[in-house]
């Protein structure tokens, strides 16, 4: 999927200044995940995926996440590092040098590498069938009538041990990990302007510890059906 991926989304990036197809009447269907460090949403969304596309539809669903930083990264003639380090820095002097130890022809503004990550989000909350975890995509796609937002919570003990069992740490590590990416989930937001986690934004919050994965995917796909998300993205069936 990576190189056809990336050859699209570079496409429409470049399309986006010249046609706007951002009316939230056509847009979608996109689900967002919004979730707790150690709530498992990746793992989540995969298994969402994969119970989705075995409806018939029109195309397939994809879940991202990295592929966001991966692609504007190379709209952007940069290192994925290199934007991931954006988010996460407060200290704009500090950034500010990182990018220029790069030179000059490849010196690119902050507020360039914020605008570019945002149009990704926006492109895949638009063109549909996109599963996005994280990235603040509950907000940039908030407009889209043809949306589903879910918030994944969980209580500290449940993702302390998720923690330890995804990364092999121990408790003590594990808890620090997940105040350090919790921090820069929050540094993240703050930077798009868009550090907004009220329960209003979201369709569904679902307790991680109170479900199993799969009661938590047919809990979502009832949701998906009461919402008619899918209404009009099934394949028409063919009689004979």
């Amino acid at each position: 999927m990576g190189n056809s991926l990336m050859n699209y989304l570079n496409k429409r990036l470049n399309e986006e200044n010249s046609n706007k197809k951002g009316s939230s009447d056509l847009a979608g269907p996109v689900i967002t995940i919004s979730r707790e460090v150690g709530c498992n949403g990746l793992k989540l969304a995969n298994l969402l995926a994969s119970r989705l596309n075995k409806q018939k539809m029109v195309t397939q669903w994809k879940v991202m996440s990295k592929e966001i930083f991966h692609e504007s990264a190379r709209e952007l003639d940069l290192e994925p590092e290199i934007i991931r380090k954006t988010f996460k820095k407060t200290d704009r002097y500090t950034f500010e040098q990182i990018l220029k130890a790069f030179g000059d022809k490849r010196y690119k503004s902050e507020e360039k590498i914020i605008k570019t990550v945002r149009e990704v989000v926006r492109i895949l909350a638009v063109d549909g069938f996109n599963i996005i975890v994280g990235r603040a995509s509950h907000i940039i796609a908030k407009d889209i009538k043809n949306a589903l937002h879910i918030r994944l919570i969980a209580p500290i003990d449940y993702r302390i041990n998720t923690i330890v069992h995804n990364n092999n740490l121990n408790k003590a590590e594990a808890l620090k990990f997940i105040e350090k990416v919790e921090k820069e989930r929050i540094a993240f937001r703050k930077v798009l302007k868009e550090d907004d986690l009220r329960e209003e934004l979201f369709d569904l919050t679902l307790n991680r510890a109170s479900f199993t994965d799969e009661q938590a995917i047919e809990i979502i796909e009832h949701v998906v059906e009461t919402k008619q998300l899918l209404a009009n993205s099934k394949r028409k069936m063919e009689y004979y």
